[in-house]
């Protein structure tokens, strides 16, 4: 049975916060609000996790899931030849909705799906989510809807969706819009803006004015 937490109420938040990063590290499924919907995460670590996270959504391997960190210190152990440009949009646009494609560390022992070596990563602009990410690490997130579905901008919707695959629901209320974030691909020597969400790519040229669109 799933259990749900209010983490605008100060003793739920403390309680659901305490659930989930337990549900996180057995492997269990959660559902945490971020800055752009609410997502479905579980620990990017453990490949039986990220399979349930898949499933529960009804998506294939062919659509990796992304990872989401707390910090942007912990970039350093997860990617490799990570540019100077893509270090300014960092500086620039962390925390908040910027997803960087980078080439993740060989050595990583992970399964986020079908990636080609590598990760699209971001540190969101919410504080519920960056403590549990504090606490527990990389997080695989993806939106917490059913593929095909719209992302869900409130508690409610992820639930009605997700019901008991997830263990905990983490309900920090509306989040401000269903803009997803915006994804550029720092593998290439010129930055490419794959996905334009919250983010243009006239602000994200003020940061690296060099930045190509994908077509």
């Amino acid at each position: 049975m799933a259990r749900r937490y209010d983490t605008n109420d100060a003793t739920d938040r403390t309680t659901g916060l305490r659930e989930a990063a337990s549900a996180v590290r057995r492997g269990e499924l959660v559902v945490l609000p971020t800055d752009t919907v609410y997502g479905i995460g579980a620990d990017a670590f453990s490949s039986e996790a990220v399979s349930d996270l898949l499933d529960a959504k009804g998506r294939g391997r062919n659509m990796p899931t992304p990872v989401l960190i707390g910090s942007p210190n912990t970039l350093h152990g997860l990617v490799t030849d990570f540019s100077e440009p893509a270090w300014e949009l960092v500086d620039a646009f962390w925390p908040g909705a910027l997803t960087l494609v980078a080439k993740h560390q060989p050595s990583l022992q992970w399964d986020l799906g079908d990636t080609r070596g590598t990760v699209a990563v971001r540190m969101p602009l919410h504080p519920v989510a960056i403590e549990l990410l504090t606490e527990v690490g990389p997080m695989a997130v993806s939106s917490a809807n059913l593929t095909g579905h719209p992302a869900p901008e409130d508690c409610d919707a992820a639930q009605e969706m997700l019901g008991d695959s997830v263990s905990v629901y983490l309900d920090g209320g509306p989040t401000p819009g269903n803009v997803p974030s915006s994804i550029v691909d720092v593998t290439r020597e010129v930055p490419l803006l794959l996905r334009e969400g919250a983010l243009s790519a006239e602000e994200l040229r003020k940061v690296v004015p060099d930045l190509e669109v994908a077509n």
